[in-house]
């Protein structure tokens, strides 16, 4: 599995859960400030898109995961 797809399944992973943690009528529900999460998630990968700066992304470089698939 390449890196593009592992940071595309744990950036869905983090939204997915933190709308289930910060929306009221959730069964999870903690707090309406895990939606500040979400918000995050998707600045961080709306940025990526222009800067192909990605925290993530460069960890899994170190770990030794490929980068693109082959």
């Amino acid at each position: 599995m390449s890196a593009e797809r592992i940071v595309r399944i744990v950036a869905g992973f983090f939204v997915l859960l933190s709308l289930s943690l910060g929306v009221e009528n959730s069964p999870f529900f903690m707090s309406g400030n895990w939606l500040w999460f979400t918000a995050f998630v998707g600045v961080n990968l709306f940025q990526s898109g222009f800067t192909r700066f990605c925290p993530l992304e460069m960890i899994l470089k170190k770990l030794g995961i490929q980068q693109t698939c082959q």
